[in-house]
């Protein structure tokens, strides 16, 4: 059996489809789902979308979210 660091050096050596479905994989197997909690999550989905069509909410762009992150970060 492989040394967790070796494992984790495997695992970033693929390529990234296979990381991507690797990683998802494994967020799913630390916090499970339903098919109610699916359903339930798309409707919210389906709800904040809306609220962005009307004008509800205010949206931000992406790079801003992205430059309060990296300043929180540092």
């Amino acid at each position: 059996m492989l040394k967790t660091n070796e494992l984790i050096s495997e695992m970033v050596s693929l390529p990234v489809d296979i990381r991507a479905m690797l990683a998802s994989k494994l967020l799913e197997s630390l916090n499970p789902t339903t098919p109610e909690t699916d359903i339930l999550w798309g409707k919210v989905a389906e709800r904040r979308a809306e609220e962005i069509k009307t004008g509800d909410v205010e949206t931000i762009p992406g790079d801003e979210v992205f430059r309060k992150i990296r300043e929180r970060m540092k």
